[in-house]
């Protein structure tokens, strides 16, 4: 890479479970840049660093460094948690234990739902109250507190989440509480639920600042050890981390709200593949992104992505922030195919990860995956990442063979077509339940497949969904990396706000909206945003009179009538439920802010390859095609080498470096302008 000396590079990275993707954008050229390195889930830290070291750059060299990482994620999932203590209101010290009364399969008599994160021993009272309006009943005593901070102290406590009842309404006593503790305890993390997430439903409220409070110490040291890292390199700008809600905070306010980065790498593939739609014209899309240990699936209508505020790590504790609705399951190339005990064949969620990853690596791994499938199929070459990664034929046809094909009475094709089937099977029960379930026909939607296995798979998932239109982008294997870099600094500001529409003015409302998008405009300050850059929207909860399920759309800034919000809601309603009463009367439940700075985003650069598609020709060889009846002699592609507005139809293969895209005998596959290749059905 002799050519990356210009100073002046975007650099973008997504930490996954197998890889570690490395995206490089140089604002002068136009030119991008990728790097793939093995991610390093015990330390994080060092796969970022080995990745930017192996795209030869130095931090002098780097104007912005944006990344997703699964930091959060993983800590809540393997419980590596610092010692948390939960301070809360007298008689609700239970609130994690009994949280709504539910677990994911109600009819499951033997499963459980996870423990809580902060064990029972470790959830302490305090006698105090404020009533549901916000009076004051009952002030918090000072002594009481000094002395629960002294036990604490010897339990050497280093998070404590404060979450008392009705402080969302009233949080006096929770700051007085927390301005105590930080006197005691001046080294530990503290947040109140008032901070947080000044919201009514007690569950919800205090499962989110007891994530935020046991996340906080974890995501503090994590970005001061990258921020120490990238200072060594040469780097000194902003350490940029992407969050749940689709955009990105600095280094200053992570740890303030570090549970928002419980889904942070996931995040960036929903943002680059509504721009990867956007690039070709639509505005409905659902993207596909399969990576080697999962597939990530989102849904974008009317350009909008679809918000969702009901997520978790961990079934049973709730994160109320606002996150983009992101299905992950797990199917991704490293997914273990195996025989359960009724002799069936099923496909993950085990994965083979990286270490050892799949039999054809050969680094000792026996488990059968897909990957090992797709090159006994001849879908993939076996020599990947131009020839830097050689993938053992042989070690994949030997796990295929003694884990599935003799079990199950089939030779290496059939059994590696079988895991496919049995993936493919998977990720439509995925891609139906967040379109067709969610009151969208997935025939009005492009299909946006990216990460390193997406490709694969692409072609089949939209035949069998009847999606017309799959979009391949240019570099689908770091497209969540580069999706790091198309993202504006946003805050969500969020308040409860319960009254009949009927029987509030918009001069209350506006007032309301007013002072959250203060607390808006301070935290972009914060972060360094120009004011000129600052875009502040609205929007507003509503129900009908006697329902708890809430819709959520904007209104006006400001408001000059309720009218139109009202008429939006019904709409909405209908197109989610299937129908609408305008003779019922509409509730208000809550009130949002979404403060977004904007920031600059690359341009870039479209790629004119010369020559013929003829030139294009790499080689020919044997594929499995079930729709052909068996293995076809196809040709194969170099992806950057074929002429723009190329046309041609399947079987072919279609092969880049960090993709292998799989053209079926139904699809017509046309190159544009911006070197996605778009397969439409014939």
């Amino acid at each position: 890479m002799s050519n990356l000396t210009k100073t002046g590079y975007h650099v973008a990275v997504d930490v996954g479970g197998t890889f570690t993707d490395v995206f490089v954008y140089d604002e002068k050229t136009g030119e991008m840049f990728v790097t793939k390195t093995s991610s390093t889930p015990s330390n994080p830290e060092k796969g970022i660093m080995n990745g930017i070291l192996k795209a030869e750059l130095t931090g002098d060299k780097i104007k912005m460094f944006s990344h997703g990482t699964t930091v959060g994620t993983n800590a809540l999932i393997e419980r590596k948690l610092p010692k948390a203590a939960l301070v809360t209101t007298k008689g609700f010290r239970d609130v994690p234990e009994i949280r709504r009364g539910t677990k994911l399969d109600l009819w499951d008599a033997y499963s459980d739902v996870a423990e809580p994160y902060i064990k029972r021993r470790d959830r302490f009272e305090v006698d105090e109250r404020v009533g549901y309006d916000g009076e004051m009943l009952k002030e918090v005593n000072e002594d009481e507190v000094r002395e629960l901070a002294g036990i604490l102290k010897r339990r050497q406590v280093e998070a404590i989440a404060i979450c008392f009842i009705n402080a969302y309404v009233n949080a006096e006593n929770e700051q007085k509480t927390k301005e105590i503790l930080q006197e005691e305890l001046p080294e530990a993390y503290i947040c109140t639920s008032s901070d947080t997430l000044p919201e009514i439903f007690e569950h919800e409220r205090m499962s989110t600042t007891i994530v935020n409070a046991v996340l906080g110490p974890t995501v503090s040291k994590y970005i001061h050890t990258l921020e120490g890292n990238m200072k060594e390199l040469g780097y000194d700008g902003d350490i940029i981390v992407l969050h749940s809600g689709g955009g990105v905070m600095t280094s200053q306010t992570v740890p303030k709200y570090a549970a928002r980065l419980a889904s942070s790498g996931i995040a960036a593939g929903a943002i680059a593949s509504k721009h990867i739609a956007n690039l070709c014209g639509f505005k409905n899309a659902i993207g596909l992104d399969m990576g080697g240990t999962s597939t990530d699936i989102s849904l974008m209508y009317d350009n909008e992505l679809r918000i969702t505020k009901d997520w978790y790590i961990e079934y049973g504790y709730p994160i109320g922030f606002p996150s983009i609705e992101i299905l992950t399951i797990g199917a991704g190339g490293g997914s273990i195919s195996w025989i359960d005990d009724g002799g069936s064949l099923r496909n993950g969620p085990h994965s083979a990860g990286a270490d050892p990853g799949p039999a054809c690596y050969g680094q000792g791994g026996k488990e059968p995956t897909n990957t090992d499938a797709n090159l006994v199929l001849g879908r993939l070459n076996t020599k990947l990442i131009d020839g830097q990664m050689e993938l053992d034929k042989d070690l994949a046809v030997k796990a295929i063979e003694e884990r599935v094909a003799k079990p199950l009475g089939y030779d290496a094709h059939g059994a590696a077509n079988a895991m496919i089937q049995v993936a493919n099977a998977n990720m439509v029960d995925a891609l139906n339940l967040i379109s067709v379930r969610r009151g969208y026909d997935p025939r009005d939607f492009a299909l946006v497949a990216f990460g390193g296995a997406g490709a694969l798979h692409g072609a089949d998932l939209a035949r069998e969904m009847e999606i017309p239109t799959v979009i391949v982008p240019a570099h689908p294997g770091v497209a969540a990396a580069m999706g790091c870099l198309l993202v504006d600094v946003r805050h969500d500001i969020s308040k409860t706000f319960v009254a009949n529409t009927n029987e509030v003015t918009k001069e209350d409302l506006e007032r309301e909206f007013i002072e959250m998008e203060r607390e808006a405009t301070k935290l972009l300050d914060e972060e360094g945003i120009e004011e000129e850059q600052m875009h502040l929207i609205r929007y507003i909860d509503m129900r009908y009179v006697g329902q708890w399920r809430t819709l959520s759309v904007t209104i006006d800034r400001p408001i000059m009538s309720l009218d139109e919000a009202i008429e939006r809601f019904h709409q909405e309603h209908e197109r989610e439920f299937a129908f609408a009463d305008r003779n019922t009367g509409v509730e208000i439940y809550g009130l949002r802010v979404e403060a977004i700075g904007a920031v600059n985003k690359p341009v870039f650069a479209k790629e004119e390859p010369k020559g013929t598609l003829e030139e294009a020709i790499k080689e020919t060889r044997s594929v499995y095609f079930e729709e052909a009846g068996g293995m076809v002699e196809s040709t194969i592609y170099d992806r950057t080498k074929i002429p723009v507005l190329s046309e041609f139809s399947g079987p072919a293969i279609i092969e880049q470096l960090d993709s292998t895209i799989v053209v079926p005998t139904d699809y017509t596959v046309k190159i544009d302008e911006y070197r996605n290749i778009i397969m439409n059905r014939k």
